[in-house]
């Protein structure tokens, strides 16, 4: 799982050094950096499509003018990847990194999923409360799953930390499945137009499978947001 833990404030903190400021990134930004993290791109390439994006906008020497968002990098980004991925084919495989010593220990991730699947659990009854019982249902499956998977880990003497987020991952979209089938389409609605909003700088720099790509991961950030759920990840912990 290389970078896994580093990927996100790797690439917050290059941009914000690029731009010179400790600008906040905002929603539109952890959605887009999370599809490229799914999307397997190196977060060597990812940094350099960052430093080219910046060298580009100062060549072109424009007063007054900023980088506000990192989806401004998202064409140089995508061409830093298949560069990476073209070199690799050339040279062969890079070589692994050295073995590391685990992040978190079995108790620390053990007392995180019993904090996720307590939140799941609050969620899950105030879903209850409010009629929705289909909802309340599903989230008392997710809350229980996390509790097993807590369970589980707690008796290993060392995780496999890929397998296990590839777990939560897959909780996570079960999940989202859920709240989007018990939402409104007012509220669903309301969430697809804040994206093109905040996409509408920036779409000409993206393909449409990114664009895609990068209204799904929003989408399933407001609406955990909105049910108050915390992500289920291991960046998180």
């Amino acid at each position: 799982m290389e970078n896994y833990f580093n990927y996100f404030t790797e690439i917050e903190e290059r941009f914000q050094q690029c731009r010179g400021t400790r600008t906040l990134l905002s929603p539109l930004d952890w959605a887009l950096i999370e599809t490229w993290k799914e999307a397997g791109l190196p977060l060597e390439a990812v940094l350099v499509g960052v430093e080219r994006s910046f060298e580009k906008f100062r060549k072109r020497k424009r007063p007054g003018r900023a980088v506000n968002s990192v989806a401004y990098c998202a064409q140089e980004v995508m061409r830093a990847a298949e560069e990476a991925q073209a070199a690799e084919v050339q040279g062969g495989a890079r070589p692994g990194a050295e073995t590391a010593a685990p992040p978190f220990s079995p108790q620390e991730i053990e007392a995180f999923l019993r904090h996720l699947a307590e939140a799941v659990e609050q969620a899950g009854r105030r879903a209850a409360e409010q009629s929705q019982q289909v909802l309340s249902d599903d989230l008392a499956s997710a809350s229980a799953a996390l509790r097993e998977m807590g369970a589980r880990e707690a008796t290993r003497p060392m995780a496999n930390l890929e397998e296990l987020e590839t777990q939560l991952t897959a909780l996570e979209d079960r999940l989202t499945a859920a709240l989007t089938r018990a939402s409104s389409l007012e509220l669903l609605a309301g969430f697809r137009n804040e994206v093109q909003r905040a996409m509408v700088p920036y779409r000409r720099r993206m393909s449409g499978a990114q664009i895609d790509s990068l209204e799904r991961q929003f989408l399933k950030k407001r609406l955990l947001e909105y049910y108050e759920i915390p992500r289920l990840s291991l960046f998180y912990l």
